[in-house]
């Protein structure tokens, strides 16, 4: 049987003796060795993006496939991509056991499931322009490696993100990055560093695809979606700094409301100067 990393014993023993100091402060010494495992598989993610965005270029998607702990954030990642680049939810999507409804329940059961992934990559009219990415820390887990593997035998391209050396999921891909975060400090709970380095590549994956796709320009969301005040306020102060010309903080509010976006806004001034 193959030795997992993530489900070795953790380097900490009689965690219930430990005080809050002690526990707050190894639990964080243990976290500190997530970035480090991500820079070791820099090159790896390097090439899972470049395969990801030639084909977002020539209009395909990016499907993610998780469950539990990765799974909850690979969804997460979909729906915040949209708010921060202003996309609509198609470029970039998530498979999680049973559809996004049992996002919140804990349906573990369900990662056993064989079909159900590629029964909703056949419902979303998946094909070979697509990729899909799997998240899974012990790189075995069987609702992610089946859909992998109807994938591939379909011509659909794929990757995966996992925490432990040589799994069977990285073997089964196309674009395996593997990120080595060693025993968890509760034995086996992947929910902590192996999920903070799933959480980190997510980040790195989807923030480079909308610099690269032009959704940032300068340093700035210039997309983002004008969904509550917040936001509203943070694309007024963007529209000022990139438009010095015109510091009417509430017109310029109601430019951004009236034509939906920095951008939008930006144009229709632009149409009034030609």
């Amino acid at each position: 049987m193959e030795t997992r990393l993530t489900e070795l014993s953790s380097n900490y023993d009689h965690l219930e003796k430990k005080t809050i100091e002690e526990i707050t402060a190894d639990i964080n010494h243990e976290n500190i060795s997530v970035p480090m495992a991500i820079n070791k598989a820099l090159p790896q993610i390097n090439t899972l993006i470049t395969e990801i965005l030639s084909r977002l270029k020539l209009g395909g998607r990016l499907f993610y496939c998780g469950c539990g702990t990765g799974g909850r954030l690979a969804t997460l990642d979909t729906i915040e991509v949209q708010n921060t680049f202003g996309t609509d939810g198609r470029q970039i999507q998530a498979i999680f056991p049973g559809g996004i409804k049992d996002l919140t329940q804990t349906r573990e059961s369900r990662e056993d499931d064989l079909d159900n992934g590629w029964q909703q990559l056949v419902e979303r009219g998946a094909t070979d322009d697509d990729i899909v990415v799997g998240f899974s820390a012990s790189g075995t887990t069987p609702f992610v490696l089946s859909t992998l593997k109807w994938c591939r035998s379909h011509g659909i391209v794929t990757g995966c993100v996992v925490n432990n050396v040589d799994s069977v999921i990285s073997h089964e891909v196309d674009f395996p990055v593997e990120v080595i975060t060693g025993p968890e400090f509760v034995t086996g709970s992947t929910r902590m560093k192996g999920g903070t380095s799933q959480k980190l590549v997510l980040d790195m994956i989807s923030t480079t695809l909308m610099i690269q796709l032009g959704r940032v320009e300068g340093n700035k969301m210039v997309n983002v979606k004008l969904m509550n005040a917040k936001l509203m306020d943070r694309a007024a102060r963007i529209f000022m700094e990139r438009n010095p010309h015109i510091n009417d903080y509430d017109y310029v509010v109601s430019l951004l409301k009236k034509y939906g976006g920095i951008k939008q806004a930006e144009h229709y001034l632009k149409s009034l100067s030609d």
